[in-house]
């Protein structure tokens, strides 16, 4: 249930948010000698679920060193501006492009409605309150975090968005991975196995820079990887390379759509194919109805990213 801490006994824990359906997006709650990071925060609705977390853990608001988030899209960081004001230590950690944007989200929210829709984005997001510059940390490339006696690495992790980062909890070699590494939901799982699936969204998708970041990813050895959809991964090693593999077939899906005038719907049956073939070499035990429920945003979306990556290509 959204709140309830899932403890993975490393000093790590997560809870779903809650937003659109059970077990969508994962808030993680890193802890450390009394002193607690919170990485991606959701929507304007997560403080009640934050707080619990903290709650559960005897640890009271001002614990609360850092809100971290791997990058700017609203299911990550449409929290932030509510977890600063109800954090009153906490400084924001965000991708040096992303810091103006945490200041004055005007611009963010109306790039958010322009692929949504005003009434959609608003109902999903609210308003989103800025945050004061003095508390932004910019994360750039290797950035160090010091909470109690961890150490976090912020990396810079493009090919999802040109402002994402991955965080690296060297106490564990855990890495929180936003959606660099792709999207795994739990109702997919066979036998503890997980399926896993990239992530294109719209507007900055780039699969060269996607893979480079993989790539440096997995030169890590990370122990398990922490995707925001849906948390704790291990080991991640073949996982990974999945995801590089379906990464080229995102490609060649786009590629083949090139010379289609409705190239967005193309790519999306595509797309939509290439999951059914994938959860059924799984094993997945779900009809194929209710495996679209469960992906159908993220197909439309990750159609959009492919259309936008392609038309820029054509315009190069």
């Amino acid at each position: 249930m959204p709140g309830q801490l899932i403890d993975y006994r490393n000093g790590i824990y997560a809870f779903d948010a809650g937003c659109m359906r059970p077990l969508v997006t994962a808030i993680h709650l890193i802890e450390s000698q009394g002193r607690v990071a919170f990485v991606d925060t959701a929507n304007f609705e997560i403080m009640p679920q934050a707080l619990a977390a903290l709650d559960a853990r005897g640890l009271e608001p001002e614990a609360v060193d850092y809100v971290i988030l791997t990058h700017l899209h609203l299911d990550h960081a449409g929290g932030a501006g509510v977890m600063m004001e109800g954090f009153p230590n906490a400084r924001l950690v965000v991708h040096p492009r992303g810091a103006r944007h945490m200041i004055d989200p005007t611009r963010l929210m109306a790039g958010v409605e322009g692929v949504y829709g005003q009434e959609r984005a608003r109902r999903l997001y609210g308003k989103l309150m800025p945050v004061a510059a003095e508390r932004i940390i910019e994360a750039h490339d290797n950035t160090l975090l010091r909470l109690g006696s961890r150490e976090l690495l912020c990396i810079d992790s493009p090919g999802h968005a040109r402002h994402h980062i991955a965080i690296v909890d060297r106490q564990t070699s855990g890495i929180f991975t936003g959606d660099t590494f792709g999207i795994s939901y739990r109702e997919m799982d066979v036998d503890g196995k997980p399926l896993i699936f990239p992530s294109s969204s719209p507007t900055q998708f780039d699969p060269d820079a996607m893979r480079r970041s993989i790539e440096r990813i997995l030169a890590l050895d990370p122990e398990a990887v922490y995707l925001t959809h849906f948390s704790r991964l291990a080991p991640p090693a073949e996982l990974g390379r999945t995801v590089l593999r379906l990464l080229d077939q995102y490609v060649a899906i786009a590629l083949a759509a090139s010379e289609d005038a409705e190239k967005t719907a193309r790519i999306r049956d595509g797309l939509t194919a290439l999951l059914l073939h994938e959860a059924h070499r799984h094993g997945c035990r779900l009809k194929d109805e209710e495996i679209l429920a469960i992906w159908r945003l993220d197909l439309e979306l990750n159609a959009q990213g492919l259309a936008f990556w392609l038309e820029a290509q054509e315009g190069a």
